[in-house]
């Protein structure tokens, strides 16, 4: 039966493909091409639309009858008009914000379903019309009681049973390419899938995005760069999210910006520092940034405020991946080709035997082109294109936990292009970058990560006098084999007393090496400095 739906799936796409006319997409992915000359001739296709419409609203209102999956995809590749042509990409903008809201009657029928009480009783005022209306949830204008301006989002009925739905086909698709694709275990598409999987149901818990935007406005309560509206946790369920509302212009409404006298240089920049602190200071970053999502407060605009909406995907990176990319990051500012290489076999991300001076090599060849060049006469489409390449050639996996934050940094450069392309990427975000790995490595880091692992020290400390005690225990055993006399005592007093202040520097050592605590050298150091009292006070006869 599961293998049945998934078959009907698969011909509901093409149905939907031919009937809007894209026969070229079929021709090019040759993914139906055996079974096309029966859509061609059945009765549904026959009100197939008209060459009139163009390319662009064609596949927009094609992705928009196939669901939130694909809605997203057409959202993601909206952000880079710079590689799309003319016509689908103003098309694709549309898939942001601007879809088919569902109706009034639906919406308020919710309500009623979630609180138990209609509309009018649960707020003061609500207004049953959409304000927004995207690819999982709809957005409506409401008041509290107590007089706050709020908005109310409600996802749209049957959402998470689509998502589910062609979540199997994507799995489906990522078996096959992994039983016949030969760079499969490179490319890693059933965990890429896996990963997606998770971020996008996900969206679908409410009390899940509103724990996340309350976290990111703590993140951000008082810059002067980003502002995140107040979430009302009373009033929040899986289904529905209750949060201030906020005004502000669209950020992709440039003309309004530039007649508001806006300085774009500075919101351009702040982007880019927002994104690097979200990621490497905060651990915490939007990874839906594109231009539907976020709007700007010109109140001053001479200090243009960001306004995000939108928390349903949020990334996260374990230390391990968020060190090696700053360290990364860093070394591509600094030329470092050889650093970077060396960090990409440290890190697992390519084989251990690779061949580091031409790793080195082949990341110069890319990468050197693109410095001292500002963001208009960079493509970073093309770079990816090549850096694919390079990764093929030396065998480099994808590393499906960095997806999100690929797609969050091209979505980044996307919305610099269009705001100011002159915009030099790296230089804005190395001093970011920079002061973070001092925060890491400086003496306040070394102070926070006592502190935060002192629960652990001491439990650890508790344990050193029975660890010592087995080691004197085992000392004292030549004392059974004959009573001894007062020089041989002394020896084991002072072999005793190695043995415990060698055993106290061997678990320090573990411990600070275990803990991965920086500076590296000391947890090793303490470690030498145990196995030296060790031996000097080891048991002789």
């Amino acid at each position: 039966m599961k293998h049945l739906r998934l078959i009907l799936r698969l011909l509901v796409i093409q149905r939907v493909l031919v009937r809007h006319g894209l026969d070229e997409l079929i021709s090019s992915t040759h993914l139906f091409r055996p079974v096309r000359f029966l859509f061609l001739l059945s009765p549904w296709t026959w009100g197939q639309r008209s060459s009139d419409e163009s390319r662009g609203v064609r596949i927009r209102e094609a992705l928009q009858e196939l669901g939130p999956v694909y809605v997203k995809f057409g959202q993601s590749v909206s952000t880079r008009q710079d590689v799309l042509p003319d016509d689908i990409g103003e098309e694709l903008v549309k898939l942001q914000d601007r879809m088919p809201p569902f109706s009034a009657e639906e919406a308020q029928a919710q309500i009623q379903a979630i609180y138990g009480s209609p509309a009018n009783e649960i707020f003061a005022e609500f207004a049953p019309e959409a304000l927004a209306a995207a690819s999982i949830a709809q957005v409506h204008v409401a008041r509290l009681h107590s007089g706050e301006e709020v908005v109310v989002k409600l996802l749209r009925p049957g959402v998470r049973k689509q998502i589910e739905r062609d979540i199997q086909v994507l799995y489906a698709l990522a078996g096959l390419a992994k039983r016949y694709w030969k760079d499969a275990r490179r490319l890693r598409p059933l965990e890429i899938v896996a990963e997606y999987e998770k971020t996008i149901l996900n969206e679908l818990d409410l009390m899940r995005e509103a724990a996340n935007a309350s976290q990111l406005r703590r993140n951000f309560l008082d810059s002067d760069q980003l502002y995140v509206p107040e979430v009302y946790f009373d009033y929040c369920r899986t289904d529905v999210m209750v949060m201030e509302r906020i005004h502000g212009v669209p950020v992709s409404d440039m003309d309004a910006l530039r007649r508001a006298g806006a300085n774009i240089p500075k919101l351009a920049a702040n982007g880019v520092e927002i994104f690097f602190t979200q990621v490497f200071k905060h651990n915490f970053f939007h990874a839906d940034m594109h231009p539907g999502n976020i709007f700007v407060d010109i109140t001053d605009p001479d200090n243009p405020l960001y306004a995000a909406v939108d928390f349903g995907i949020m990334g996260m990176l374990d230390e391990h991946d968020r060190r090696y990319l700053a360290e990364n990051f860093l070394a591509f500012f600094d030329h470092d080709y050889n650093r970077v290489a060396r960090l990409h076999v440290d890190s697992g991300w390519v084989p251990p035997g690779t061949r580091v001076e031409e790793f080195e090599s082949a990341i110069r060849t890319v990468c050197e082109p693109i410095f001292n060049k500002p963001l208009k006469d960079i493509s970073f489409g093309q770079i990816l294109v090549r850096l694919f390449s390079i990764a093929r050639a030396f065998d480099m996996e994808v590393q499906p936990q960095l997806v999100l934050l690929q797609k969050t940094l091209l979505n980044i450069e996307g919305l610099g292009r269009q705001m100011y392309p002159e915009l030099d990427l790296w230089q804005t975000g190395q001093p970011v970058l920079r002061e973070w790995m001092v925060e890491r490595t400086g003496p306040k880091a070394m102070v926070k990560r006592f502190k935060e692992e002192l629960p652990e020290i001491r439990y650890m400390l508790d344990q050193l006098p029975v660890a010592a005690r087995k080691i004197l225990d085992r000392l004292d055993e030549p004392a059974v084999a004959k009573q001894p006399d007062r020089l041989t005592q002394q020896r084991w007093a002072r072999q005793r007393y190695l043995a415990f202040v060698g055993a106290l520097s061997l678990l320090a050592g573990v411990l600070l090496i275990g803990q991965q605590a920086e500076p590296v050298w000391l947890g090793w150091a303490l470690g030498g400095f145990a196995a030296v009292l060790l031996y000097i006070g080891r048991p002789r006869p």
